[in-house]
């Protein structure tokens, strides 16, 4: 069975029927000739004691889609790439929302990269794909849910699933996805684009999404499974009671200014509920109090029009930057806001040091790196450390897209530059501030930025067509509320936009709306981040590589590398540098002071001259013969000084010993080149 959804100029073409047919929903979707094997399972029985929706997803890529075969000594896939899990996350939260509460069925939704063409990328087939599979399933999905990038060409026009190439050329790169009714998850990466745009470019993807999810629908009631019936959850008496009595205790206990004020509040309320009480008694008021929190939460802000802090909606919390907290290391900013810390540390190193990719997508390295840590202390609480967990990933990938627009060119600010984001205390918006403490960082560094980026957390409490819209929220209203919509930007324009929903979704005019409030947040947060800084430093830190820049002929790559890497590998310990090479000649060389660079240039640019009658060279000796000496002038080309040229006015030398030995440093003149290109030296006095 077969379903052919026109989106912009080209179509996502679905089928079911032919592969994984005892998967509970299996489809291949396809772009271009990017396909996806999209399944979707789900256990036979409920998770016991799950008060959650056990859904995981997951994208297995391989490398045979590319055409390739994995680098390194393992020829096996291992742990998924960084593109893999994002694209795991990508297609789990507008998925999420759309399952019945009280669902704890396990789900897995797996996505298997069939073929990657190079031409188009792969997230959001896979996207549709989940949806076209679970559509397709017998699982209670609320669905379907459609999926499309919008990028902007040269000339304003918006472009609906562009190509890579068009990608590169685009102000825009942004990812919604919604049902046929409302939007639930934005992605975007964007060149400080003005908010008006934005709006325009959501608008325009939520009429694509829109037709996707009806085709899918239609399709699914065609082709699909029967739905598993799940009973509705009975309100109890019990709860009913419990609400009479302890929901204003409750919304008192969370009308706090201090977070832990708060947990302090609702464990002491729940310490006098349970005491005397009997054992099998203690779930049920532990579940019914939480129940009420959630009703006095949306509650304290729909009916009351307050929030547990007491800030006013779109107020932001109280707000620090600083520069330079730690010596020696190149750039650092510490960014406070509320109960949220994050310190930014800046580490600049030549481009060798860029990050190489080995993935099934076109890009081969990047050079800006933004990596995010959340150790368990910033929440006041113990934990397993080790390798980043998906959020982390998320996370860091998010203010690394941030941040991208407006960090220098290569041929600029020829560095490779990485920036580590320690979450030391968290209450809500810690991405957003690994935005603002990185910026911090990068201007306290020298790096020569566009603009400053800060970054602040919307978030939503809607009932009905009752809605309010809260600036720079903290963790609770994350937990509670219904949205979690981050902005970060300059003064001119938008960078990057992350968006989840936990209700069926939101309107475009509703984007709009906080949009315009997050950028008012935004601007007032960037004058503080000057008051810390206001321009880059104009140099880098003392403690950071000197970087400089030369371009070679390309024919003179060979003999700068030499044999084995030998000669640059001399080079490099020689001079106390590191030296990179580009393909088109470009050499880079990093020092810990600029003396040595400079020197380890100038031995380059003397290595790939080209040498002419009249040059004078400090060569080294590395051989004697009875006739003369040996000089070597640069790696791989030697000259000879006879033994009549190696005393001045001609006087007559016996022995060359008497004069030099290997491994003398000696002041030489180029006298001829003949036409085997040997070369005839004679020394000078000095």
């Amino acid at each position: 069975m077969r379903l052919e959804i026109p989106v912009g100029e080209r179509s996502i073409v679905l089928e079911t029927g032919k592969l994984a047919k005892q998967a509970g929903g299996a489809v291949t979707a396809r772009l271009g000739d990017t396909m996806i094997l999209s399944t979707a399972t789900r256990s036979q029985a409920p998770r016991p004691g799950a008060s959650f929706l056990p859904l995981s997803v997951d994208i297995e890529e391989r490398m045979s889609s590319a055409g390739k075969i994995p680098g390194g000594f393992i020829k096996r896939e291992g742990r998924p790439s960084e593109r893999a899990i994002l694209t795991s996350r990508l297609t789990d939260r507008p998925l999420r929302p759309l399952f019945p509460k009280n669902y704890h069925y396990e789900i897995q939704v797996i996505g298997t990269v069939l073929v990657a063409d190079q031409d188009t990328p792969y997230d959001t087939v896979s996207m549709v794909g989940a949806s076209a599979a679970l559509a397709l399933s017998d699982l209670p999905f609320e669905g379907p849910i459609g999926a499309v990038r919008v990028g902007r060409s040269l000339d304003g026009a918006f472009i609906l699933n562009p190509t890579y190439s068009q990608i590169s050329e685009s102000d825009l790169d942004l990812v919604v996805a919604g049902t046929k009714e409302a939007i639930t998850m934005v992605e975007a990466g964007a060149n400080e684009v003005p908010e008006n745009v934005m709006v325009e470019a959501l608008q325009v993807a939520q009429e694509a999404v829109r037709s996707q999810a009806e085709a899918i629908e239609e399709w699914a009631g065609e082709y699909g499974k029967e739905k598993q019936q799940i009973d509705e959850t009975e309100v109890t008496q019990f709860l009913t009671d419990f609400r009479e009595r302890y929901l204003e205790r409750v919304k008192e206990s969370i009308v706090q200014t201090d977070r832990r004020a708060r947990h302090d509040a609702l464990d002491a309320l729940e310490e006098e509920l349970i005491e005397g009480r009997d054992e099998e008694e203690i779930p049920q008021i532990s579940a019914a109090l939480s129940t009420l929190e959630k009703e006095a939460f949306r509650e304290l802000y729909i009916k009351d029009r307050k929030r547990t802090d007491l800030r006013e909606f779109d107020e932001i919390r109280p707000t620090t930057a600083e520069v330079r907290v730690l010596p020696r290391v190149h750039g650092t900013g510490l960014f406070t806001r509320g109960e949220t810390q994050v310190l930014s540390s800046l580490a600049l190193a030549d481009l060798g040091l860029a990050q190489r990719l080995d993935t099934i997508e076109p890009q081969t390295g990047k050079r800006y790196m933004h990596h995010y840590n959340f150790p368990p202390f910033s929440t006041g609480e113990t934990g397993r450390l080790g390798s980043p967990r998906r959020r982390e990933i998320g996370h860091g990938a998010l203010a690394e897209r941030a941040l991208v627009p407006v960090i220098p060119p290569e041929e600029e600010f020829p560095y490779a530059l990485r920036i580590i984001s320690e979450v030391l205390e968290s209450n809500g918006s810690s991405s957003m501030a690994s935005v603002c403490g990185s910026t911090l960082a990068l201007m306290d560094g020298g790096v020569p930025i566009k603009a400053p980026v800060a970054g602040v957390a919307m978030g939503l409490v809607k009932e009905g067509d009752d809605y309010v819209i809260l600036s720079d929220i903290q963790g609770l209203e994350d937990h509670m509320g219904d949205m979690d919509f981050k902005v970060a930007g300059t003064q001119d324009g938008i960078t990057a936009l992350q968006m989840d929903m936990k209700i069926t979704g939101v309107s475009a005019g509703l984007l709009e709306e906080a949009l315009g409030q997050a950028r008012r947040g935004r601007l007032q947060i960037l004058d503080i981040m000057r008051e810390a800084i206001p321009e880059p430093r104009p140099e880098v830190s003392d403690f950071a590589p000197r970087v400089e820049k030369l371009t070679i002929p390309t024919d003179k790559i060979g003999l700068l590398i030499g044999p084995g890497g030998k000669t640059i590998n001399a080079m490099q310990e020689e001079y106390g540098v590191s030296i990179s090479v580009e393909n088109d000649g470009t050499v880079y060389v990093a020092g810990v002071d600029g003396v040595s660079a400079k020197g380890a240039i100038s031995a380059i640019n003397a290595m790939t001259k080209d040498v002419e009658a009249g040059d004078i060279y400090n060569g080294k000796v590395v051989k004697t013969t009875n006739f003369g000496a040996f000089v070597e002038l640069m790696p791989g080309r030697d000259g000879l000084v006879h033994i009549s040229r190696l005393a001045p006015g001609k006087q007559r030398v016996e022995r060359v010993e008497d004069v030099v030995n290997e491994g003398d440093r000696i002041k030489v003149r180029v006298l001829e080149i003949d036409k085997q290109n040997r070369i005839s030296l004679e020394k000078l006095e000095g």
